[in-house]
């Protein structure tokens, strides 16, 4: 077992976790640990837990030590000036009238290096800024352009589900979401509620698509004919979830409809069906990431 701490190096940023082995840690405390930047302070979020080893990726780094008095207060400079470049940046871009939108400006704790990150639709020729912020701070310089779900995980939030995104917290690499996935777990083609914060589509659809693939395989689509206790009739809805069936039996001009739990049913020319689903799944591979 090793005790495990969340922390944060920008307020309201993305939390990191970190191992922090005979530390005793408070939530609000501030530490000194490995950023790829370089060594940076970090606050405290929530309450150290024990995790086992096999849970603990070997990219997960040790704390380096509690921050002293001094650091703290460097630290809170660092957000000031952190300030002030991005107000510079955001009149230097309107000067060279730039295509840009700078989502946030950066310093490494030993302030040697700034690094502004944008959004952009189109490459932009930020030479001339370049020029301007590096004899503005002289320090290095790095303007890196991002997408969409890099700025969301850059900046942080909560998602409709109620929780930090996914991104801010366990996401290490982005997945491509396609509509199909969204089709094969029944829901609405309603970008309000596909897309997350990042206008995209929502990266937790990819969590269950396996467990709805293995479903699909197994439970009939709509429309077929299966046999049931109550007779013949046609799946209307199929809940792959709950694995449970919804069928529609027809009398004359009259309906009805049942819902039954798959385990015991079976469409009829399953095995027919199957090959039929399986050439389908493989001729909509192309659809398109959103």
């Amino acid at each position: 077992m090793k005790k495990i701490v969340n922390l944060t190096f920008r307020e309201g940023g993305k939390t990191t976790k970190y191992i922090c082995d005979g530390m005793d840690l408070n939530p609000g405390d501030f530490v000194m640990a490995p950023t790829a930047g370089g060594l940076d302070l970090g606050k405290v979020i929530g309450v150290p837990m024990d995790l086992d080893e096999s849970l603990i990726g070997e990219e997960v780094e040790p704390v380096v030590r509690l921050a002293t008095a001094k650091e703290i207060e460097r630290g809170e400079l660092k957000k000031v000036k952190e300030k002030e470049a991005y107000d510079l940046c955001i009149e230097l871009i309107a000067k060279h009238n730039l295509d840009m939108n700078l989502i946030d400006a950066v310093f490494t704790f030993d302030g040697k290096k700034v690094t502004f990150f944008f959004t952009s639709d189109n490459r932009v020729d930020f030479r001339e800024l370049v020029k301007d912020l590096v004899s503005s701070f002289r320090a290095r310089i790095e303007l890196r352009q991002i997408g969409s779900r890099d700025q969301a995980k850059l900046v942080g939030g909560i998602g409709m589900c109620g929780r930090e995104l996914c991104c801010c917290t366990f996401l290490n690499k982005f997945a491509p979401v396609t509509l199909r996935t969204a089709r094969d777990q029944g829901m609405s083609l309603n970008p309000g509620k596909l897309n997350g914060a990042c206008g995209r589509l929502m990266c937790c659809l990819q969590f269950e698509k396996e467990a709805y693939a293995d479903a699909r395989k197994r439970l009939p689509k709509t429309g077929k004919k299966i046999r049931t206790p109550d007779g013949m009739g046609v799946v209307a809805d199929v809940n792959y979830i709950a694995e449970k069936v919804t069928v529609k039996f027809v009398d004359d001009d009259t309906y009805t409809t049942e819902v039954y739990d798959w385990e015991g049913l079976a469409p009829l020319n399953q095995d027919r069906n199957r090959g039929r689903d399986e050439s389908d799944s493989d001729n909509s591979s192309n659809d398109e990431d959103i």
